[in-house]
């Protein structure tokens, strides 16, 4: 039985990531399209994207639990959904993304360049209007417009997805962002168990049993006790060793 349940597992994860990549593929070539006839303004467009995609991740998210892929528990949600959040969280799993996002209303986040060329995501991408990461000395005032007009960004401090095992390696821009927009920051850990989908693992390399999400959202870091102590840089080595700290702890 237990073998059994392995390749059902197998054939669902590939299903499952057969779906996503088809999905993303509707939604750019005919879901946005049809909307975007609908006379209205760019941000009403924008709004609606991100709800269609917010809508479209739960539904996968529960898919994946009703196949048996995955379960998971949230701690916190009701922390998640005030306007205008800088949400950080680590980034242990490919999954974890979508399930945010599938919690949030309006979530704009930080996406990797190469995505916007990818035919499978390209199309939700740019309905979301999400911010690229090689939008250099622009990315910052990016964020921080977004922010002012209640968007909830998240952003992953580690850049990438982290290396099982290896301890965490967290970059400096997203406490830079948080100290220029002097805005609070709400910190979210997410905890996989067993271990899949981290960096460099092929999506058929799945566990022994179904993994085991766990959100916690932890209560706002305040920006004004850091930057009321320490000079902007300071207070961005302190502001990211305290969200290496508090990512580690709880990830136990």
């Amino acid at each position: 039985m237990n073998s059994l349940n392995y390749y059902w597992r197998v054939l669902a994860t590939g299903f499952s990531f057969t779906v996503f990549g088809l999905g993303g593929l509707v939604l750019a070539v005919v879901v946005f399209p049809l909307l975007n006839l609908v006379p209205s303004s760019r941000k009403k467009r924008t709004l609606r994207a991100r709800w269609l995609i917010h809508k479209s991740f739960y539904l996968f998210i529960q898919m994946m639990v009703g196949l048996g892929i995955m379960t998971y528990q949230i701690k916190g949600l009701e922390r998640l959904n005030r306007p205008g959040l800088l949400i950080l969280a680590n980034h242990p799993t490919l999954i974890d993304v979508v399930l945010l996002i599938s919690l949030v209303k309006n979530a704009n986040c930080i996406v990797k360049d190469a995505l916007f060329r990818n035919p499978f995501t390209w199309g939700p991408i740019h309905g979301a209007q999400y911010i690229s990461n090689s939008n250099g000395d622009a990315l910052f005032d990016e964020c921080i417009t977004s922010l002012e007009n209640g968007s909830a960004l998240i952003i992953f401090p580690e850049g990438t997805r982290s290396v099982s095992g290896e301890t965490l390696k967290l970059q400096r821009g997203a406490a830079n962002l948080a100290i220029r927009g002097g805005r609070d920051i709400t910190p979210v850990t997410i905890r996989c168990t067993p271990s899949t989908l981290t960096k460099g693992q092929k999506w058929y390399q799945i566990p022994e049993r179904p993994f085991h999400i766990t959100l916690h959202i932890g209560e706002d870091i305040a920006i004004k006790s850091v930057t009321e102590q320490f000079i902007p840089s300071l207070a961005a080595r302190k502001l990211t060793t305290q969200l290496k700290n508090i990512f580690t702890e709880e990830s136990k």
